[in-house]
């Protein structure tokens, strides 16, 4: 701590990440990333846009990435906002969207984030419980509230709540913005951007880092109605006028444009997320039911901290939460069969 800081920043408890450890022949599992590589067409465009063109700022609206987003949800351009990440564009929902003097809404055990904004920009929250299946209730959310949000599926249960749940949250909450963060949605969930024509309140947030393997590149959106957007748009050109840059643009239009990659790799995810769910499962875990590409396992008689460290001790390293209610659950990213087997293989000689 610096006599420098301001109060404010002294107060401030800050995100977490995810552990990126730099070690040999390890076997991440810790942060969701996707196991298979970009499409080869993101590589080409990227490859192409390496030139001259980069002393040029990138369009400050990004119009050839929000053409074709809403040309592949069949929505207006004008519905479209981008990002340097779904973090940085959920930033801009909590300072543009969500009201003072009521708290915001999202789960108890949800995406960490969420009150971490809640904490930057000074806005009251009120975490609701899940029920004890891990699932959202709807009536939870019938309160008087600034704004909604929770992901869907959910982070880090990976548990889904099926669109006619969202609507009820919504048809209960038409003076409230309700955000759908779906940066999962690919991998078995239904996508809300289907409703948005529907609800003037509804925003939907989705990422590249995920289904399309793009991580490295920090693209994020969302999509609903113009109004909401344009505040977005507000808050952005009066924080940061170009989010996005030459080659995040360019391939992140390649990534939506490439649908059998998308397709291809997403099936083989969720492919090795059903074998694996049952791998654990006969190996003594209850796993959650997924439609995210992790699983959320809790042993039956064996400590999750004690595992996650033996685990670690054998360069597997998977996602250990210290939190009230999930102290016993492991995240493990979804791999590749090699990976998987490698995991599972570790376990064997814990158990």
């Amino acid at each position: 701590m610096s006599r420098f800081w301001s109060p404010f920043v002294k107060d401030l408890v800050p995100y977490v990440p995810g552990e990126q450890p730099k070690v040999e022949n390890l076997v991440k599992l810790n942060t969701n990333e996707n196991p298979y590589g970009p499409s080869p067409l993101v590589v080409d465009a990227i490859q192409a846009e390496l030139n001259d063109s980069l002393r040029l700022y990138p369009a400050p609206n990004a119009d050839a990435l929000k053409d074709e987003i809403a040309r592949y949800y069949g929505v207006q351009p004008s519905q479209v906002f981008v990002g340097n990440g779904s973090d940085e564009v959920l930033a801009h929902i909590f300072h543009g969207l969500f009201q003072h003097g009521k708290p915001v809404l999202f789960p108890d055990i949800t995406y960490s984030f969420y009150p971490v904004y809640c904490g930057l920009y000074g806005i009251e929250s009120a975490p609701q419980p899940l029920r004890e299946d891990f699932t959202i209730d709807p009536a939870d959310y019938r309160q008087a509230n600034g704004g909604i949000i929770f992901p869907n599926p959910n982070a880090p249960t990976g548990v889904g709540l099926p669109l006619a749940e969202i609507e009820v949250i919504l048809a209960a909450n038409p003076d409230s913005v309700l955000v759908v963060d779906e940066a999962y949605v690919d991998f078995g969930g239904d996508t809300a951007i289907s409703l948005v024509d529907r609800y003037p309140n509804l925003l939907v947030t989705q990422t590249l880092s995920k289904s399309r393997s793009l991580a490295g590149l920090r693209v994020g959106l969302a999509v609903g109605h113009a109004d909401l957007i344009e505040a977005l748009e507000r808050i952005k050109n009066s924080f940061n006028s170009y989010p996005l840059d030459r080659l995040a643009i360019v391939g992140a239009v390649a990534a939506f444009k490439d649908q059998a990659w998308f397709d291809q790799t997403r099936k083989a995810v969720m492919r090795s997320r059903d074998a694996l769910s049952a791998a654990l499962t006969e190996r003594g875990f209850e796993v959650l039911p997924s439609q995210a590409n992790f699983v959320f396992a809790r042993h039956g008689s064996r400590d999750a901290a004690e595992l996650a460290q033996g685990l670690r001790e054998q360069k597997v390293i998977v996602r250990h939460f210290k939190l009230p209610r999930i102290d016993q659950f492991l995240r493990i990213t979804i791999g590749t069969e090699a990976q998987n087997a490698a995991l599972l293989a570790a376990l064997d000689t814990l158990l």
